[in-house]
């Protein structure tokens, strides 16, 4: 490992993130409603701390190793969400403690969407921006950001985009150079929140609602300015667009890449985990629609639909916005919803989850395995699309599930520990592990009511959950320090 190479790099990404408090100021200038002295102060501070890291090695140039992405993004996404929280702690009309304040941030920037603040539409504007500021940024990941940059700076971005990007094949480029890819991925991810937010203005929301919601839709966080979420406008039309946005994130951005380049929507059609992912979405929805109309939760079939369809979509693609409570629903709804979230979106998406293609794996393994009970001598590939899958992929999807579900039992037996009730407890786990946000239980509406051990636990089990478990363990093993 590099040490001057990495606090280089490290140095550089805080000085980025600073930049970011800049929207925020210019938003509290512009209500003067609260928030300004917080953001200055984080800022000046934030921008300062990477100048005094990044100076006395700013010359120093070597191409990062495995090993020093991993560190680089741990570390960056770590100290992030602790000075992502300051904004919170230190203004006075935003009544967090600290340990609320770094839960929020660290929701934010995994794109969790779990929340404690309670009064949303009382907060100032500026705050409430940067929240929604803080899930556009974890969207994509601000360290691709970051990787396109650092060649211009005589800094190799490979290995950051490899321990950043979600994702059982993290190889694939959709452009020659990865610099050019991270662009590529960038340019789609602003044009969609662009388009995200002018569709909401034209459906009813003003511009600050339009802008602030393109955020957490193309993110795929579910922060809202209002305690209602996209409930609170009561709009069809803002729902009908909300679900489109989050539909097309919750799609591997290398298809939206292949289809605009070559202007034809084909990519799409012959791609097996798209197709997996929409057969889930739709056979979900249907599930969702007919249970609760058979049940009569709501008077009529078109608001059995309307509500279904939304919260079927928010949920399965992990974004967790909310048009009605889905907690409430009878039956075995709710925890089917929240089974949905643990698949999740197609790797290469903003979406969280354990990844479509991931469970396409699975499901071919287990059907070889059985398949190799009746022809035992058989040679049988694992295929997708054609091809065969090498078996070092397949050996990683099986690792990559097992620690899963390991780290989640024990995740779940440590809050039940801490007096967490069961419910409670597996929905929180799954909504931090999954990215999803919304729970179960005493979770349903927001975690204020958890205590501060069990708040930390869950900011480690987002923190799992956004780095994809191994990027994060991979720091806790002792082969991973032997030089």
């Amino acid at each position: 490992m590099h040490s001057k190479i990495i606090f280089k790099v490290f140095g550089l990404l805080l000085m980025v993130y600073s930049i970011s408090l800049l929207p925020p100021i210019m938003i509290a200038l512009y209500y003067q409603d609260g928030g300004l002295w917080a953001f200055v102060q984080v800022l000046i501070g934030v921008l300062l701390t990477g100048l005094i890291i990044w100076y006395p090695v700013r010359n120093h140039s070597r191409e990062l190793k495995i090993r020093d992405g991993f560190i680089v993004v741990v570390m960056f996404w770590t100290v992030l969400g602790f000075a992502g929280a300051l904004p919170f702690y230190i203004d006075k009309d935003v009544p967090l403690s600290l340990t609320d304040s770094i839960f929020e941030s660290f929701s934010g920037l995994t794109t969790t969407g779990a929340t404690v603040i309670i009064g949303l539409d009382e907060l100032p504007h500026a705050v409430l921006w940067y929240r929604q500021q803080l899930q556009w940024m974890g969207g994509m990941g601000i360290i691709v950001l970051a990787v396109a940059i650092l060649p211009m700076l005589g800094i190799g971005g490979m290995q950051l985009y490899r321990a950043e990007t979600p994702g059982p094949v993290k190889d694939t480029k959709i452009a020659p150079r990865i610099s050019e890819t991270a662009k590529a991925l960038w340019y789609i991810y602003l044009g969609l929140t662009i388009v995200c937010a002018v569709s909401y203005w034209f459906a009813g929301m003003n511009w600050f609602d339009a802008f602030s919601h393109s955020f957490s839709t193309v993110a795929i966080g579910g922060f809202s300015t209002h305690d209602e979420s996209i409930g609170y406008f009561n709009n069809i039309n803002i729902e009908i667009i909300a679900m489109i946005f989050m539909f097309l994130s919750g799609i591997n951005f290398a298809l939206h890449f292949t289809a605009f380049r070559h202007l034809s929507p084909h990519s799409y059609f012959y791609d097996p985990e798209f197709k997996a992912y929409t057969g889930l979405l739709i056979g979900a929805a249907i599930i969702a629609i007919g249970y609760i109309h058979l049940q009569d939760v709501y008077p009529t079939w078109q608001e059995a639909v309307r509500y279904g369809l939304f919260q079927t979509i928010s949920l399965a693609t992990t974004t967790g916005f909310s048009n009605a409570d889905f907690s409430m629903w009878p039956g075995f709804l709710p925890i089917m919803l929240i089974f949905m979230s643990f698949i999740g979106g197609s790797a290469g998406s903003t979406a969280g989850g354990m990844k479509v293609i991931r469970f396409i794996l699975l499901f071919k393994q287990g059907m070889r395995e059985i398949s190799g009970l009746l022809h035992p001598n058989a040679v049988m590939p694992v295929k997708l699309s054609g091809k065969s899958i090498p078996e070092k992929v397949m050996t990683a999807v099986w690792g990559f599930f097992s620690v899963y579900v390991f780290t989640f039992a024990i995740l779940m037996l440590i809050i039940m520990a801490l007096g967490v009730d069961q419910v409670t407890a597996f929905s929180a786990i799954a909504a931090m592990m999954n990215n999803l946000g919304p729970g179960l239980g005493d979770v349903a509406a927001n975690f204020q009511s958890m205590s501060d051990p069990v708040k930390w636990v869950l900011t480690f089990a987002m923190l799992l959950g956004r780095l994809e478990i191994f990027t994060l363990l991979v720091l806790f093993t002792a082969a991973f320090w032997r030089k």
